[in-house]
């Protein structure tokens, strides 16, 4: 089974899908089920079916483990993001390789309060968990070599910024995060990815530049965000598809 969790703008993946739910320790998670070339898919759009769920409440552990106890093969993301710099321009897809956390207040490990046995291992103390390789490489080339073959530029490698939201960033903080090095800007990548990590689910994401972050354009709106993802969910739908083959 594979697993993809949807982002803003992306709310429904499988056709003719099931609708079933799993309950976790850390809470019910909805998901659709069903088959797209012959895999067997699960989708979970992170901010609900409606998009009801702020960044900062979404239920990452359950999200996560929910993908665990599935015993999904590994997890294709997907992020509606905002570019810190002229380089990334609004319409553009993008696979990071890094990742910058600004992120608080999220529920970040399952090793603080909670027991689970990995790999017929029960870890104890404290769980220090190497993300030296953040998103797993071949599901990054998978993606890649799907938007190519589907002749769509798509951009390879870059640094995703994780802000806490639900605000959009200031125009200080855009240029502190593009001094830094970050290149995209979004909301919800941390802790989902370091939750896949201490699991030992292979994930990768694919960002869609939504917009210029604050301070390289007059402002910036929630509706130019879902327009533009809007206008791109089905290239989005079909790149994942091409990289389930």
């Amino acid at each position: 089974m594979i697993g993809i969790i949807g982002g803003s703008g992306f709310y429904d993946f499988v056709d003719n899908a099931e609708i079933k739910k799993i309950e976790t320790p850390f809470g019910d998670v909805n998901y659709e089920i069903g088959y797209i070339n012959g895999k067997e898919i699960c989708f979970i759009p992170r901010h609900g079916s409606k998009h009801s769920v702020a960044p900062s409440q979404i239920n990452y552990r359950a999200n996560i483990y929910a993908s665990y106890k599935l015993e999904v093969e590994y997890i294709i993301a997907t992020n509606a993001v905002g570019s810190t710099h002229l380089g990334f321009s609004p319409g553009m897809f993008a696979v990071p390789d890094n990742i910058l956390d600004f992120t608080h207040g999220r529920d970040y490990t399952y090793f603080d309060d909670f027991s689970i046995n990995i790999d017929n291992k029960e870890p104890t103390g404290v769980v220090h968990t190497d993300v030296s390789e953040i998103f797993h490489y071949e599901i990054r080339n998978r993606l890649l070599s799907a938007a190519n073959k589907l002749n769509l530029q798509i951009y390879d490698g870059g640094t995703l910024v994780v802000s806490n939201g639900p605000r959009f960033e200031t125009p200080a903080e855009i240029k502190a995060y593009r001094i830094l090095g970050g290149d995209f800007v979004g909301m919800t990548s941390s802790p989902e990815i370091f939750l896949a990590k201490e699991l030992k689910i292979p994930y990768a994401t694919m960002v869609i530049i939504t917009n210029y972050g604050a301070g390289l354009q007059k402002s910036v709106s929630a509706e130019e965000v879902f327009d533009l993802f809007a206008k791109k969910i089905s290239l989005v739908k079909e790149i994942i598809k091409k990289a389930l083959v």
